[in-house]
């Protein structure tokens, strides 16, 4: 539960954080309380896996270490599943889209640095041995080499994004919010 007052905040922003959580639907529920009726809500996390192509890194780490490495990190990318999560948590969902981008590293240790030293892979990372270090980065780098873009790589990613606003209290449970919210 996040110590802050219920309805205090005008907005609330969630960057690629939200997949990081044990339980988002709680995280979500939360960020309704903090807000103020029809207060603003605007979160991304990564799209689908198959469109992320440094998804790859998952197993990878996962072959080298046992680890939480994030079993779920992609379930709130799949399509509509980020809008119903914000709809059950009591916001009303103005729009939602995707966007197709392209991650570019300008060299394989750029490219390795991003996938092992950020974000969701770091701790495991942390543990790893010389050797075990070496290993997932070949596996990294043979899993993104379709990617190679001269002595970089241009790796494709996707981000679901949502902007939503807080429900006034007699309309939270309406279902006529809900069918609005899918059409992505």
């Amino acid at each position: 539960m996040l110590a802050l007052p219920d309805g205090g905040f005008d907005a609330v922003l969630c960057a690629l954080g939200l997949m990081y959580l044990p339980e988002p639907e709680r995280a979500l529920r939360e960020m309704r309380r903090v807000l103020r009726p029809e207060g603003h809500l605007a979160i991304a996390v990564w799209g689908e896996r198959s469109r992320c192509g440094w998804s790859e890194l998952f197993p990878i780490v996962d072959a080298e270490i046992a680890s939480e490495v994030c079993p779920l990190f992609f379930q709130l990318g799949q399509p509509g599943t980020l809008a119903r999560a914000c709809v059950d948590a009591g916001f009303e969902v103005a729009r939602q889209w995707r966007i197709a981008t392209t991650l570019n590293f300008a060299s394989a240790q750029d490219a390795c640095d991003a996938a092992f030293l950020g974000g969701p892979v770091a701790l495991a990372w942390s543990r790893f041995t010389e050797d075990a270090r070496a290993r997932a980065r070949s596996r990294y780098l043979d899993a993104i080499k379709r990617w190679r873009n001269g002595g970089g790589y241009a790796v494709p990613a996707e981000f679901a994004v949502v902007a939503a606003r807080a429900a006034r209290p007699e309309r939270q449970a309406g279902a006529g919010h809900v069918a609005q919210a899918f059409a992505e």
